[in-house]
């Protein structure tokens, strides 16, 4: 069934950094909403690519040969297998995910204080 869903709305039904809200399937993807603040530790999935829309804030994406920094309204595109780093140190950060549903937030690497499973919202 088709649902349409407010972000904002979304988005209101959560505080907490770092822990991805599953509001939409696509396929074998999960569209997600998240917030962001500080910094996320260094991983990679090497199985999926993922994608970030930044819809409010500006995110530094740190790799290990380059740094990009996204304003609202623009994305990027993290293959499988790449390292990185997302950084929000400006304050909170509003992100649209999209990833395999498989995806564990923290990679391929040891679990740690970040890693969590992505609570559904819709």
């Amino acid at each position: 069934m088709s649902l349409k869903v407010n972000l904002e709305a979304q988005f209101s039904r959560f505080s907490e950094t770092w822990s991805p809200k599953i509001i939409a399937d696509l396929d074998d993807y999960h569209i997600k909403l998240t917030r962001l603040d500080g910094d996320f530790p260094w991983h990679a999935h090497g199985d999926a690519d993922e994608m970030f829309f930044i819809l409010d804030g500006h995110l530094r994406m740190e790799f290990r040969d380059r740094v990009e920094t996204l304003a609202p309204g623009e994305l990027i595109v993290i293959p499988k297998g790449t390292l990185h780093r997302p950084v929000a140190d400006n304050g909170e950060v509003k992100v649209l995910l999209i990833e395999k549903a498989s995806v564990v937030n923290t990679g391929d690497g040891p679990a740690n204080a970040h890693t969590k499973a992505a609570e559904r919202l819709v």
